[in-house]
């Protein structure tokens, strides 16, 4: 069985990534939260790299490039809210629509038009808050976390490792998981990639995989399709009661027992 998780340590789960290089930034911001508060990223164009802080202070950095736009035009807006905090990359609006907003839960507005500004967050998350990461142009890549995570892109992959719960969402793009523990369940979603998911052995959950095209592999007692066209798989893994869905479209889903 091919080995996926690199590293499991102290810090939790871990994906092999190359960490992203140290360049000036146009925007820094640190905080403190409540275990099970919020710290949300919302981005158009560009990755969101996470990773665990040392401390128990969030660290939010940014770093925008652009070939023929003016990065000078976006500007950065910091939002506390009851759940936490949003944090988000802010376009100029076209001539003559509605100004661009940041509001929690991906609910602002933020039409970018032909701007190309890309923006590349990094964020240092402490153990026990949220991290609610969402781009549309870039990858999402959160690695050794020790709280849920939430990440959803169009175009980009998505690598999360963490010994919480998490949730990821793409289009174009794979999705390498790894959760240290599922009491909610979860949701992994692409159209075109591929799909790998590790769980603890203890996990309990209703299980539910689809793929049109590719295959379906499991460590878990899964009941699997096996004719030609597209796949289906489901069952109860321990006691059962959450539900896991995971599907793509073109590729194949992996569940591994770790």
């Amino acid at each position: 069985m091919r080995r996926i998780l690199t590293t499991i340590g102290l810090a939790g789960l871990a994906w092999a990534i190359a960490a992203p290089a140290v360049a000036q930034t146009d925007f820094e911001w640190t905080g403190q939260l409540a275990p099970g508060q919020s710290i949300e990223i919302i981005g158009v164009n560009g990755s969101i790299h996470a990773a665990p802080a040392r401390g128990g202070s969030i660290s939010v950095t940014a770093i925008k490039s652009a070939r023929r736009s003016n990065p000078a035009e976006v500007r950065f807006e910091t939002v506390p809210h009851a759940g936490g905090v949003t944090v988000c990359a802010v376009y100029p609006a076209p001539a003559g629509s509605a100004p661009n907003e940041c509001r929690p839960g991906g609910r602002g507005r933020n039409n970018t038009k032909d701007n190309d500004t890309s923006v590349e967050f990094t964020v240092q998350v402490p153990a026990g808050v949220k991290l609610v990461a969402r781009t549309v142009n870039g990858s999402i890549d959160a690695n050794g976390l020790m709280s849920d995570a939430d990440a959803a892109t169009v175009t980009g992959s998505i690598t999360v490792a963490t010994s919480g719960s998490a949730r990821a969402t793409t289009v174009n793009g794979a999705i390498k998981a790894a959760m240290g523990q599922a009491p909610n369940g979860g949701k992994f979603a692409t159209v075109n990639g591929e799909v790998t998911l590790q769980l603890p052995a203890s996990t309990n959950a209703d299980v539910r995989v689809s793929t049109v095209s590719g295959d379906i592999r499991s460590d878990f007692p899964l009941q699997i399709d096996t004719e030609p066209g597209p796949k289906h798989a489901s069952g109860v893994i321990g006691g059962g009661g959450n539900a896991l869905d995971i599907s793509t479209v073109n590729g194949g889903v992996t569940l591994q027992r770790r």
